[in-house]
Protein backbone atom coordinates (compact mmCIF):
# COMPACT_ATOMS: atom_id res chain seq x y z
CA UNK A 1 0.00 0.00 0.00
CA UNK A 2 1.38 3.40 -0.93
CA UNK A 3 0.15 6.25 1.43
CA UNK A 4 2.05 9.47 2.03
CA UNK A 5 1.75 10.71 6.13
CA UNK A 6 0.19 13.93 5.96
CA UNK A 7 -1.76 16.10 7.91
CA UNK A 8 -4.66 15.39 5.89
CA UNK A 9 -3.63 11.10 6.81
CA UNK A 10 -3.21 11.70 10.57
CA UNK A 11 -6.75 13.43 10.26
CA UNK A 12 -8.19 10.41 9.01
CA UNK A 13 -6.58 8.26 10.98
CA UNK A 14 -7.53 9.99 14.09
CA UNK A 15 -11.21 10.37 12.75
CA UNK A 16 -11.29 6.69 12.62
CA UNK A 17 -9.66 6.08 15.64
CA UNK A 18 -12.53 8.31 17.35
CA UNK A 19 -15.35 6.30 15.33
CA UNK A 20 -13.87 3.29 16.56
CA UNK A 21 -14.14 2.60 12.66
CA UNK A 22 -12.95 -1.45 12.78
CA UNK A 23 -13.19 -1.86 8.83
CA UNK A 24 -10.95 0.93 8.02
CA UNK A 25 -7.76 0.51 10.79
CA UNK A 26 -8.32 -3.01 10.00
CA UNK A 27 -7.73 -2.60 6.38
CA UNK A 28 -4.68 0.03 7.33
CA UNK A 29 -3.45 -2.14 9.39
CA UNK A 30 -3.24 -4.98 7.40
CA UNK A 31 -1.66 -3.29 4.28
CA UNK A 32 1.01 -1.62 6.03
CA UNK A 33 4.36 -2.49 7.32
CA UNK A 34 5.71 -2.60 10.51
CA UNK A 35 7.41 -0.04 10.09
CA UNK A 36 4.73 2.32 8.24
CA UNK A 37 2.72 1.46 11.36
CA UNK A 38 5.15 2.53 13.88
CA UNK A 39 5.95 5.96 11.50
CA UNK A 40 1.97 6.35 12.20
CA UNK A 41 1.91 5.98 15.24
CA UNK A 42 4.99 8.34 15.78
CA UNK A 43 2.85 11.16 14.52
CA UNK A 44 0.04 10.51 16.08
CA UNK A 45 -1.37 12.11 19.65
CA UNK A 46 -0.27 9.61 22.28
CA UNK A 47 -4.26 8.71 23.45
CA UNK A 48 -4.69 7.60 19.48
CA UNK A 49 -1.37 5.77 18.80
CA UNK A 50 -2.49 3.91 22.42
CA UNK A 51 -5.94 2.90 21.00
CA UNK A 52 -4.53 2.23 17.33
CA UNK A 53 -1.71 0.44 18.88
CA UNK A 54 -4.11 -2.11 21.60
CA UNK A 55 -5.75 -2.72 17.55
CA UNK A 56 -3.15 -4.74 16.28
CA UNK A 57 -2.58 -8.39 16.08
CA UNK A 58 -0.15 -9.36 18.51
CA UNK A 59 2.56 -11.10 16.44
CA UNK A 60 2.02 -7.64 14.60
CA UNK A 61 2.63 -5.66 17.58
CA UNK A 62 5.32 -7.08 18.70
CA UNK A 63 7.14 -6.32 15.07
CA UNK A 64 5.66 -2.46 15.68
CA UNK A 65 6.92 -2.37 19.22
CA UNK A 66 10.85 -1.96 18.13
CA UNK A 67 10.30 0.57 15.60
CA UNK A 68 8.71 3.20 17.46
CA UNK A 69 10.71 6.01 19.09
CA UNK A 70 11.99 5.70 22.47
CA UNK A 71 9.34 8.17 24.34
CA UNK A 72 6.46 6.64 22.53
CA UNK A 73 7.55 3.06 23.20
CA UNK A 74 7.90 3.92 26.74
CA UNK A 75 4.40 5.67 27.54
CA UNK A 76 3.08 2.61 25.34
CA UNK A 77 4.72 -0.11 27.54
CA UNK A 78 3.31 2.34 30.40
CA UNK A 79 -0.27 1.24 29.66
CA UNK A 80 0.62 -2.39 29.51
CA UNK A 81 0.70 -4.71 32.77
CA UNK A 82 3.55 -7.13 32.99
CA UNK A 83 1.92 -9.81 32.02
CA UNK A 84 0.48 -8.31 28.83
CA UNK A 85 4.24 -7.34 27.83
CA UNK A 86 5.04 -10.67 28.58
CA UNK A 87 3.13 -13.28 26.94
CA UNK A 88 1.31 -10.55 23.88
CA UNK A 89 4.76 -9.15 23.11
CA UNK A 90 7.67 -10.66 24.48
CA UNK A 91 7.10 -14.32 23.36
CA UNK A 92 6.62 -12.70 19.50
CA UNK A 93 9.73 -11.29 19.47
CA UNK A 94 13.59 -12.28 19.01
CA UNK A 95 15.81 -12.59 22.19
CA UNK A 96 18.06 -9.66 21.27
CA UNK A 97 15.14 -7.43 20.93
CA UNK A 98 12.98 -8.78 23.62
CA UNK A 99 16.27 -7.60 26.05
CA UNK A 100 16.38 -4.36 24.84
CA UNK A 101 12.62 -3.97 25.32
CA UNK A 102 12.50 -5.10 28.90
CA UNK A 103 15.61 -2.76 29.34
CA UNK A 104 14.18 0.23 29.15
CA UNK A 105 11.43 -1.01 32.21
CA UNK A 106 11.95 -0.20 35.16
CA UNK A 107 13.54 -2.72 37.87
CA UNK A 108 10.57 -4.02 39.11
CA UNK A 109 8.61 -4.12 36.13
CA UNK A 110 11.70 -6.41 34.73
CA UNK A 111 11.06 -8.57 37.03
CA UNK A 112 7.56 -9.11 36.66
CA UNK A 113 7.80 -9.16 32.85
CA UNK A 114 10.50 -11.97 33.45
CA UNK A 115 8.12 -14.20 36.30
CA UNK A 116 5.43 -14.13 33.44
CA UNK A 117 7.83 -15.93 30.63
CA UNK A 118 6.88 -19.12 31.17
CA UNK A 119 9.55 -20.76 28.54
CA UNK A 120 12.36 -20.59 31.25
CA UNK A 121 15.18 -21.11 27.96
CA UNK A 122 13.64 -17.65 26.63
CA UNK A 123 13.67 -16.06 29.99
CA UNK A 124 17.14 -17.23 30.62
CA UNK A 125 18.24 -16.66 27.24
CA UNK A 126 16.64 -12.88 28.13
CA UNK A 127 18.20 -12.28 31.73
CA UNK A 128 21.29 -13.38 29.61
CA UNK A 129 21.67 -10.83 26.94
CA UNK A 130 20.59 -8.28 29.54
CA UNK A 131 24.01 -8.18 31.72
CA UNK A 132 25.85 -7.86 28.58
CA UNK A 133 27.13 -3.95 27.75
CA UNK A 134 24.13 -3.19 24.93
CA UNK A 135 27.46 -1.73 23.36
CA UNK A 136 29.35 -4.60 22.64
CA UNK A 137 28.89 -7.92 20.54
CA UNK A 138 27.28 -9.51 23.54
CA UNK A 139 24.78 -6.72 24.46
CA UNK A 140 24.24 -6.70 20.62
CA UNK A 141 23.50 -10.48 19.72
CA UNK A 142 20.42 -12.99 19.75
CA UNK A 143 20.47 -16.00 20.79
CA UNK A 144 18.83 -17.78 18.21
CA UNK A 145 20.56 -19.93 15.54
CA UNK A 146 20.99 -23.19 14.55
CA UNK A 147 24.21 -25.33 15.54
CA UNK A 148 24.85 -28.70 14.64
CA UNK A 149 28.00 -31.07 16.31
CA UNK A 150 30.54 -31.68 13.38
CA UNK A 151 30.49 -35.58 14.12
CA UNK A 152 26.65 -35.79 12.50
CA UNK A 153 25.25 -36.18 9.16
CA UNK A 154 24.00 -33.81 6.78
CA UNK A 155 20.60 -35.58 7.29
CA UNK A 156 21.03 -34.34 11.02
CA UNK A 157 21.75 -31.07 9.42
CA UNK A 158 18.49 -31.03 7.13
CA UNK A 159 16.37 -31.70 10.75
CA UNK A 160 18.12 -29.81 12.85
CA UNK A 161 17.35 -26.57 10.51
CA UNK A 162 13.70 -27.54 10.18
CA UNK A 163 13.44 -28.01 13.63
CA UNK A 164 14.59 -24.75 14.60
CA UNK A 165 13.42 -22.33 11.37
CA UNK A 166 10.37 -21.53 13.16
CA UNK A 167 11.27 -19.14 15.56
CA UNK A 168 14.24 -18.34 13.95
CA UNK A 169 13.79 -15.09 11.72
CA UNK A 170 16.08 -15.44 9.52
CA UNK A 171 18.80 -18.41 8.99
CA UNK A 172 21.99 -17.63 6.34
CA UNK A 173 23.96 -20.52 7.87
CA UNK A 174 24.19 -23.78 9.73
CA UNK A 175 26.83 -23.23 12.75
CA UNK A 176 29.31 -26.32 13.19
CA UNK A 177 30.91 -27.00 16.68
CA UNK A 178 32.31 -29.68 18.75
CA UNK A 179 31.99 -31.59 21.78
CA UNK A 180 32.30 -28.43 24.11
CA UNK A 181 29.91 -25.99 22.14
CA UNK A 182 33.21 -24.78 20.55
CA UNK A 183 32.42 -22.63 17.29
CA UNK A 184 34.54 -25.02 14.58
CA UNK A 185 33.47 -23.73 10.97
CA UNK A 186 29.51 -22.79 9.37
CA UNK A 187 27.76 -24.58 6.67
CA UNK A 188 25.86 -21.72 4.05
CA UNK A 189 22.13 -22.55 3.12
CA UNK A 190 23.59 -22.59 0.04
CA UNK A 191 25.73 -25.94 0.64
CA UNK A 192 23.13 -27.50 3.00
CA UNK A 193 20.95 -28.00 -0.26
CA UNK A 194 23.46 -28.96 -2.50
CA UNK A 195 25.37 -31.49 -0.31
CA UNK A 196 24.31 -34.95 0.21
CA UNK A 197 22.62 -35.91 2.96
CA UNK A 198 24.98 -39.14 3.71
CA UNK A 199 27.64 -36.75 4.05
CA UNK A 200 29.22 -36.04 7.48
CA UNK A 201 29.60 -32.18 8.48
CA UNK A 202 33.04 -32.77 9.47
CA UNK A 203 33.86 -33.05 5.84
CA UNK A 204 32.12 -30.32 4.31
CA UNK A 205 31.84 -27.46 7.10
CA UNK A 206 33.81 -23.96 5.70
CA UNK A 207 36.21 -23.89 8.46
CA UNK A 208 37.31 -20.49 7.49
CA UNK A 209 35.16 -17.86 9.32
CA UNK A 210 35.36 -14.90 10.78
CA UNK A 211 33.47 -14.65 14.60
CA UNK A 212 34.16 -11.93 17.27
CA UNK A 213 33.91 -12.09 20.92
CA UNK A 214 31.37 -11.36 23.09
CA UNK A 215 32.98 -8.37 24.47
CA UNK A 216 33.85 -6.47 21.24
CA UNK A 217 32.52 -2.97 20.85
CA UNK A 218 29.72 -2.97 19.03
CA UNK A 219 31.32 -0.18 16.71
CA UNK A 220 34.60 -2.82 15.71
CA UNK A 221 31.62 -5.37 15.06
CA UNK A 222 30.02 -2.97 12.62
CA UNK A 223 33.48 -2.37 10.91
CA UNK A 224 34.43 -6.21 11.00
CA UNK A 225 31.20 -6.95 9.08
CA UNK A 226 31.06 -3.98 6.42
CA UNK A 227 34.93 -4.70 5.86
CA UNK A 228 34.31 -8.66 4.93
CA UNK A 229 30.93 -7.53 3.27
CA UNK A 230 29.25 -10.04 5.87
CA UNK A 231 25.11 -10.40 6.32
CA UNK A 232 25.88 -12.18 9.70
CA UNK A 233 28.45 -13.23 12.21
CA UNK A 234 28.76 -15.61 14.99
CA UNK A 235 29.49 -14.64 18.78
CA UNK A 236 32.03 -16.69 20.71
CA UNK A 237 32.93 -16.13 24.45
CA UNK A 238 36.11 -16.19 26.31
CA UNK A 239 36.69 -20.41 25.79
CA UNK A 240 35.46 -19.96 22.08
CA UNK A 241 31.96 -21.09 22.68
CA UNK A 242 29.25 -20.25 20.23
CA UNK A 243 27.08 -17.91 22.69
CA UNK A 244 24.60 -16.13 19.46
CA UNK A 245 24.58 -14.73 16.53
CA UNK A 246 24.16 -10.83 14.74
CA UNK A 247 22.68 -9.88 11.70
CA UNK A 248 23.22 -7.20 9.50
CA UNK A 249 19.57 -5.82 10.87
CA UNK A 250 21.12 -5.07 14.00
CA UNK A 251 24.35 -3.67 12.89
CA UNK A 252 22.91 -0.89 10.45
CA UNK A 253 21.53 0.09 13.76
CA UNK A 254 24.61 0.78 14.98
CA UNK A 255 25.68 3.00 12.36
CA UNK A 256 22.93 4.67 12.29
CA UNK A 257 23.27 5.48 15.82
CA UNK A 258 27.10 5.98 15.59
CA UNK A 259 26.49 8.60 12.80
CA UNK A 260 23.64 10.19 14.74
CA UNK A 261 25.87 10.54 17.76
CA UNK A 262 28.72 11.76 15.95
CA UNK A 263 26.63 14.72 14.37
CA UNK A 264 25.73 15.67 17.63
CA UNK A 265 29.11 15.84 19.22
CA UNK A 266 30.12 17.64 16.12
CA UNK A 267 27.25 20.18 16.37
CA UNK A 268 27.97 20.41 20.30
CA UNK A 269 25.20 18.32 21.39
CA UNK A 270 26.66 16.47 24.58
CA UNK A 271 23.20 13.69 24.81
CA UNK A 272 21.28 11.47 22.65
CA UNK A 273 18.49 13.70 22.15
CA UNK A 274 15.81 13.61 19.74
CA UNK A 275 13.26 16.48 18.47
CA UNK A 276 10.58 15.42 20.05
CA UNK A 277 12.76 15.43 23.76
CA UNK A 278 11.21 17.92 26.45
CA UNK A 279 12.43 21.51 26.57
CA UNK A 280 15.24 21.07 29.54
CA UNK A 281 16.14 17.79 27.89
CA UNK A 282 17.24 19.42 24.60
CA UNK A 283 18.47 22.95 26.67
CA UNK A 284 20.58 20.19 28.97
CA UNK A 285 22.14 18.65 25.80
CA UNK A 286 23.44 22.00 23.78
CA UNK A 287 24.19 24.64 26.87
CA UNK A 288 27.93 22.96 27.95
CA UNK A 289 29.31 23.84 24.39
CA UNK A 290 27.87 26.93 24.59
CA UNK A 291 29.06 28.15 28.29
CA UNK A 292 32.33 27.00 26.23
CA UNK A 293 31.91 29.48 23.40
CA UNK A 294 30.59 31.92 25.75
CA UNK A 295 34.00 31.57 27.48
CA UNK A 296 36.24 31.73 24.44
CA UNK A 297 34.56 34.88 23.58
CA UNK A 298 35.34 36.43 26.20
CA UNK A 299 39.03 35.64 26.15
CA UNK A 300 38.90 36.54 22.62
CA UNK A 301 37.76 40.26 23.66
CA UNK A 302 40.50 39.78 26.04
CA UNK A 303 42.75 39.51 23.10
CA UNK A 304 41.35 42.65 21.30
CA UNK A 305 41.32 44.56 24.35
CA UNK A 306 45.06 43.51 24.92
CA UNK A 307 45.62 45.13 21.13
CA UNK A 308 43.43 48.22 22.20
CA UNK A 309 45.94 50.71 21.50
CA UNK A 310 46.98 49.20 18.49
CA UNK A 311 43.69 48.89 16.69
CA UNK A 312 43.72 52.69 17.96
CA UNK A 313 46.47 53.87 16.14
CA UNK A 314 45.08 51.56 13.20
CA UNK A 315 41.91 50.98 13.11
CA UNK A 316 41.36 49.58 9.62
CA UNK A 317 42.61 46.25 11.57
CA UNK A 318 39.02 45.78 12.76
CA UNK A 319 37.32 45.48 9.74
CA UNK A 320 39.66 41.96 9.13
CA UNK A 321 39.21 40.97 12.54
CA UNK A 322 35.81 39.00 11.65
CA UNK A 323 37.60 37.09 8.34
CA UNK A 324 40.41 35.71 10.59
CA UNK A 325 38.14 34.35 13.09
CA UNK A 326 36.31 32.71 10.81
CA UNK A 327 38.67 31.58 8.33
CA UNK A 328 41.04 29.68 11.03
CA UNK A 329 37.63 27.88 12.39
CA UNK A 330 36.79 26.90 8.85
CA UNK A 331 40.01 25.67 8.29
CA UNK A 332 40.38 23.80 11.56
CA UNK A 333 36.45 22.35 11.04
CA UNK A 334 37.83 21.14 7.36
CA UNK A 335 40.95 19.23 8.85
CA UNK A 336 39.50 18.17 12.07
CA UNK A 337 36.07 16.38 10.20
CA UNK A 338 38.83 14.58 7.61
CA UNK A 339 40.89 13.48 10.37
CA UNK A 340 37.63 11.74 12.68
CA UNK A 341 35.93 10.29 9.16
CA UNK A 342 39.85 8.39 9.19
CA UNK A 343 39.76 7.12 12.48
CA UNK A 344 36.17 6.02 11.91
CA UNK A 345 37.17 4.06 8.72
CA UNK A 346 40.64 2.90 10.39
CA UNK A 347 42.13 4.44 7.13
CA UNK A 348 44.48 7.03 8.58
CA UNK A 349 46.02 4.50 10.56
CA UNK A 350 47.33 2.65 7.96
CA UNK A 351 48.48 5.87 6.41
CA UNK A 352 50.75 7.11 9.25
CA UNK A 353 50.55 10.18 11.73
CA UNK A 354 53.16 11.97 10.73
CA UNK A 355 52.06 11.60 6.96
CA UNK A 356 49.31 12.72 7.74
CA UNK A 357 50.08 15.91 9.80
CA UNK A 358 52.88 16.48 6.90
CA UNK A 359 50.23 16.14 4.28
CA UNK A 360 47.95 18.23 6.23
CA UNK A 361 50.53 21.15 6.78
CA UNK A 362 50.87 21.29 2.78
CA UNK A 363 47.27 21.17 2.05
CA UNK A 364 46.90 23.85 4.69
CA UNK A 365 49.93 25.84 3.49
CA UNK A 366 48.53 25.59 -0.43
CA UNK A 367 45.10 26.70 0.46
CA UNK A 368 46.47 29.45 2.95
CA UNK A 369 48.39 30.50 -0.09
CA UNK A 370 45.77 31.18 -2.51
CA UNK A 371 43.98 32.78 -0.09
CA UNK A 372 46.64 35.19 1.41
CA UNK A 373 47.01 35.97 -2.70
CA UNK A 374 43.55 36.78 -3.08
CA UNK A 375 42.74 39.17 0.30
CA UNK A 376 46.14 40.95 -1.02
CA UNK A 377 44.95 41.51 -4.41
CA UNK A 378 41.21 42.54 -2.62
CA UNK A 379 43.80 45.03 -0.26
CA UNK A 380 45.84 46.55 -3.18
CA UNK A 381 42.56 47.67 -4.91
CA UNK A 382 40.72 48.98 -2.26
CA UNK A 383 43.11 50.11 0.20
CA UNK A 384 45.91 52.91 0.24
CA UNK A 385 47.52 51.08 3.29
CA UNK A 386 50.14 48.73 1.61
CA UNK A 387 51.44 47.76 5.56
CA UNK A 388 47.62 46.18 6.27
CA UNK A 389 47.43 44.71 2.82
CA UNK A 390 50.67 42.51 3.48
CA UNK A 391 49.81 41.75 7.53
CA UNK A 392 46.12 40.36 6.57
CA UNK A 393 47.62 38.15 3.96
CA UNK A 394 50.49 36.67 6.10
CA UNK A 395 48.13 36.49 9.18
CA UNK A 396 45.82 35.29 6.96
CA UNK A 397 48.46 32.48 6.00
CA UNK A 398 49.74 31.66 9.32
CA UNK A 399 45.98 31.06 10.65
CA UNK A 400 45.02 28.93 7.91
CA UNK A 401 48.31 26.60 8.63
CA UNK A 402 47.75 26.52 12.00
CA UNK A 403 44.65 25.94 12.08
CA UNK A 404 44.81 22.63 9.95
CA UNK A 405 47.56 21.61 11.78
CA UNK A 406 45.93 21.75 15.04
CA UNK A 407 42.54 20.40 13.49
CA UNK A 408 44.23 17.33 12.38
CA UNK A 409 46.42 17.18 15.96
CA UNK A 410 43.21 17.48 18.35
CA UNK A 411 41.43 14.76 16.98
CA UNK A 412 44.83 12.31 17.08
CA UNK A 413 44.68 13.56 20.82
CA UNK A 414 41.80 12.70 21.43
CA UNK A 415 41.62 9.38 20.25
CA UNK A 416 45.00 8.69 22.22
CA UNK A 417 43.58 9.06 25.10
CA UNK A 418 40.70 7.07 24.31
CA UNK A 419 38.31 10.37 23.73
CA UNK A 420 35.49 10.21 21.08
CA UNK A 421 37.62 12.19 18.68
CA UNK A 422 34.22 14.05 17.57
CA UNK A 423 34.36 16.44 20.24
CA UNK A 424 36.93 18.48 17.46
CA UNK A 425 35.16 19.16 15.15
CA UNK A 426 32.79 21.12 16.93
CA UNK A 427 32.90 24.28 18.98
CA UNK A 428 36.24 22.67 20.31
CA UNK A 429 37.71 23.70 17.30
CA UNK A 430 36.14 26.94 16.17
CA UNK A 431 36.62 28.82 19.19
CA UNK A 432 40.28 27.68 19.92
CA UNK A 433 41.12 28.78 16.40
CA UNK A 434 38.52 32.05 17.23
CA UNK A 435 40.95 33.17 19.71
CA UNK A 436 44.41 32.02 18.34
CA UNK A 437 43.60 33.75 15.09
CA UNK A 438 42.89 36.96 16.43
CA UNK A 439 46.26 36.59 18.73
CA UNK A 440 48.20 35.96 15.46
CA UNK A 441 46.41 38.67 13.57
CA UNK A 442 47.62 41.26 16.02
CA UNK A 443 50.86 39.86 16.62
CA UNK A 444 51.89 39.93 12.78
CA UNK A 445 49.95 43.41 12.91
CA UNK A 446 52.35 44.51 15.49
CA UNK A 447 55.50 43.09 13.51
CA UNK A 448 54.55 44.62 9.82
CA UNK A 449 53.54 47.68 11.47
CA UNK A 450 56.59 48.45 13.04
CA UNK A 451 58.19 48.01 9.55
CA UNK A 452 56.62 50.18 7.92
Amino acid sequence: MQFEINTEFLEQVHDAIQRNDIRFLSELTHDLFPADIAEILNRLELDDAKKLYNFLEEEVASEVLVELDEDVREKILESLSSKEIAEKLIDNLQSDEAADVIAELPDEKQDEVLSHIEDEEQASDIVDLMNYDKNTAGGLMQKELVAVNANKTMLECVRELRKHADHIEDVYAVYVVDDDEKLLGVIPIKMVLTTSLRSRISDVYDKDIISVRTSMPAEEVAGIMEKYDLIYVPVVDGLGKLVGRITIDDVVDVIKEEAEKDIQMMSGITEDVEHSDKIWMLSRSRIPWLLVGLVGGIFGSQVIEEYEGQIRIHPEMAFFMPLIAAMGGNAGVQSSAIVVQGIANKTLMAEGILRKLGKEFTVGLLNGMICAVLILGYNLFFSDSMALSITVSVALLSVIVFATLFGTFVPLALNRYRIDPALATGPFITTTNDILGLFVYFLIGRLMYGFY
